[in-house]
Formats: structure tokens, C-alpha cells, sequence
């Protein structure tokens, strides 16, 4: 029983790593709008801000339609450990591959068919979740999960751009689809498992495949609040692409900061958001399950209070780190998202459950970089004055999550569990 249960851990631990390693891939285009090279290889360009969140954009909605379309079948005829398999692989080959495609419209694709890859990835997260931890002790295990965005965004900013500054920008492809390849994949054939009840659930054959994934689906739009807490998680998510895809061209070009000084600077704020992952996954397991959804107005309000700050300060210094105080506000919010829908679904339809609150999500925040690219472009008073509109637009996301989670907390407050 110990050995069991200091195996399903690693499990976890392989999981966050592979979600870091999958956000090293996300935001490596944060950096390489910057580089001229790049931006003449793809025919962008450098004021073109549209065509710019556009790339991330193209990849949110790819990760959305197939968190949302996909997760059901590699529940129901996959499983956990081959669909992490496949994925990796065919992230690492589109990565790799990326650097041969010399046009936008192409790249464009590329960043779409990147983002299907990796859209079954948290789901499939949340199901390994369900079938080894009970909803009393979920906030760990998914603290540690999603403390892998933070750190592969950490990790990802200066990773690229010493790459991207060593070498070219080429060869920032290369080696993260090498990475997701010759790290990733071993892991998972190592640590990933699955108890028996859950890959003979999963197992094709004892149902027609089809009709597996009909009832799977079924029975996850039956998820109690399954539609509230998608529209929470949409405007959750639209703050970390939004931040996330246009921070270092926030910090270079609004403040001034030079490209060493932009990689660890963008790197800070992701380190925050990491450590208050660790903080948020022991709160839910200390506070009443009904009480949990406070955790996202105390989020909420921390992260637009800050966001305002780091627009409203005139020193440069103190705006960065402003915006540190808003993911660490962020990161609070992060694990309480897929417990709540562990807490809510039943064992077998997690994972689609989770696919419909995460791939909804991501299609409707995968247009906030765009969004807010037009906002940055369309302001004529100088760059400096468009990202701040630009970021004012993050503050509306949060005002969203406040009201989201005090609505779930006034509809939970009546419930024992």
C-alpha cells in the first residue's frame, strides 16, 4: 500500500512536468515576435500587433476544440498513459519541424495543430487525479499539476531567449521538440499508471467505442455547475494568455527594458504564480469544500487591484513587480479549478467534464492575445499607452471570476460536502 501510494505521486510529478514543458512550447512566439529574423523568416511585421496574438490565438483555439472534442475519445479508447504518449510525440514533431515553414499562413497551422495536440492534457491530468486521490486530499496533487504552468513559463522566457540570443531562433524549436520527445515520453512510460478499475473503464471492447464516448460525454454535461465554472475558467485563462503572450513586449517596449533584463524580469512573476499554486493546493485541503470557491474572489480581487498598479505606477521597476503580486493572486485561483471539477463530476466522466470546462475556456481566452493586440495597436498616443489599455482589458477578466466564484460559493453554502 506505501509503495502504491508514493507511486501515484510520481505519477503527478511526471504529469507537471510535461505540463511545464508543454508552456515552454506555448509561449516560445512571446519571445520570437521580438527577434526580427524570425519575424522576416514568417513575413510579420515587428508593429503588426493583430497578426502578432494572432499566432497565439491560432493555438488556443486548436488547444480548445480539441480539450473540448478529443478528451472523450482518449478517455474512452486510449486511456491516460497512451494519450500522453501520442501527444507528446506529435507536439515534438510539429515543434521540431516548425523552423521549415516559411510563411505566417503556415506557421499559422502549425501553432493550430500544436494546440490539438496538447489539448487532452489536462484533462487527462484531472482523471490520473480522480482515480488515485479522493476529493479531501485533491489539492495537493493538483496544486503540483498546475504548478507546472508557472514553472515552464518561468523556465520558457529565458530558455528561448538564450537560445533565441546564442544561437537563432531556429534552434529554439529544435530543442524544446527534442525535450517533449526524449524527456517526456520515458517519464511517462515510467511513472504513469492507472489502477485497474480505471483502465478496465477505459478499456475498447467491453462497449461499442462510440457509444462509450456518447455516455461518457452525457454523463460529463450533467456535471453539477459545469457551466459556471466554464465561463469562471474562460476569464481565468484569458488573464494568463493575455499576460502571458504579451508581457515581454510589455516589459522591452512600454517600459523600456532591454532583452537581458525582459527574460528575467517576464521569468518573475511565473516563479510567484508557481509558489502560490503550492499555497492555494494546501488551502483547499485545510478550508470546508463549500467554502473553497471564496478562493476565487480573494483571487480575483488581488490580481485586478495589481494589474491596475503595474498600469497606474510611472517607475518601471515597481510595474514589474506589480505584476508578480498579480500571479501570485493568479496562481492562488489555479488548483482550485480542476478540484472543483473532480469535486463535482463522477470518477468516469472527469475527464470530459474537465475537457468541456477547459477547452471551452481556452477557445473563448485563446482570443484575448488577439484582442488585445488590436487594443495595443489602435491606441495612437504611443506604444507605452496602448499596452496600457492593452492590460486594462485584464482587469475586466477578473471582474468576471469575482462574480463566477461568489455565485458558486452562494449556490454551494447549503451543501455538507
Amino acid at each position: 500500500m506505501t509503495d502504491s501510494r508514493a507511486a501515484r505521486w510520481w505519477g503527478v510529478v511526471t504529469i507537471f512536468l510535461i505540463v511545464a514543458i508543454s508552456y515552454v512550447d506555448r509561449i516560445n512566439i512571446s519571445i520570437l515576435i521580438t527577434d526580427r529574423d524570425f519575424l522576416d523568416h514568417v513575413g510579420l511585421a515587428a508593429n503588426d500587433r493583430v497578426r502578432q496574438g494572432l499566432l497565439a490565438t491560432a493555438f488556443m483555439v486548436g488547444y480548445g476544440i480539441s480539450s473540448f472534442v478529443l478528451t472523450p475519445f482518449a478517455a474512452a479508447l486510449l486511456g491516460v498513459r497512451r494519450s500522453l504518449i501520442g501527444g507528446l510525440l506529435l507536439w515534438g514533431v510539429v515543434t521540431f519541424a516548425s523552423p521549415m515553414l516559411s510563411s505566417y499562413g503556415l506557421l499559422l497551422a502549425s501553432r493550430t495543430l500544436l494546440g490539438v495536440s496538447e489539448g487532452p492534457l489536462f484533462s487527462l491530468a484531472a482523471s490520473y487525479i480522480k482515480a488515485h486521490f479522493e476529493s479531501r486530499e485533491n489539492g495537493k496533487p493538483n496544486a503540483l499539476v498546475n504548478m507546472g504552468t508557472g514553472l515552464g513559463l518561468a523556465v520558457g522566457y529565458p530558455l528561448v531567449g538564450y537560445l533565441v540570443a546564442g544561437h537563432d531562433w531556429a534552434t529554439s524549436f529544435h530543442v524544446l521538440g527534442l525535450i517533449n520527445i526524449v524527456l517526456g515520453i520515458p517519464l511517462v512510460l515510467a511513472f504513469v499508471r492507472m489502477p485497474a478499475p480505471g483502465a478496465a473503464a477505459s478499456a475498447p471492447g467491453k462497449t461499442p467505442a462510440l457509444r462509450q464516448v456518447g455516455e461518457i460525454v452525457r454523463g460529463a454535461l450533467q456535471t453539477r455547475h459545469l457551466l459556471l465554472v466554464t465561463v469562471l475558467t474562460a476569464a481565468f485563462l484569458a488573464y494568463l494568455w493575455g499576460s502571458s503572450n504579451w508581457l515581454p513586449a510589455y516589459l522591452r517596449e512600454a517600459r523600456g527594458f532591454s532583452l537581458r533584463e525582459m527574460g528575467w524580469l517576464a521569468s518573475l512573476p511565473q516563479y510567484a504564480s508557481v509558489v502560490a499554486v503550492l499555497v492555494g493546493g494546501v488551502l483547499i485541503d485545510r478550508v470546508a469544500r463549500r467554502h473553497v470557491p471564496l478562493i476565487f474572489v480573494v483571487g480575483g480581487i488581488g490580481v485586478a487591484l495589481a494589474v491596475w498598479l503595474a498600469i497606474a505606477v510611472q517607475d518601471r521597476y515597481a510595474a514589474a513587480f506589480t505584476l508578480i503580486a498579480a500571479n501570485f493572486f493568479w496562481g492562488l485561483m489555479s488548483p482550485a479549478i480542476p478540484s472543483t471539477v473532480q469535486h463535482f463530476a463522477r470518477p468516469e466522466h472527469v475527464a470530459s467534464a474537465y475537457g468541456v470546462v477547459n477547452g471551452t475556456g481556452s477557445l473563448v481566452a485563446g482570443f484575448m492575445p488577439a484582442l488585445m493586440g488590436s487594443v495595443i495597436a489602435s491606441v495612437p498616443a504611443g506604444s507605452a499607452a496602448g499596452f496600457f489599455a492593452g492590460f486594462g482589458m485584464l482587469i475586466g477578466t477578473q471582474a468576471v471570476v469575482c462574480a463566477c466564484g461568489l455565485l458558486l460559493w452562494w449556490l454551494e453554502r447549503s451543501r455538507g460536502d
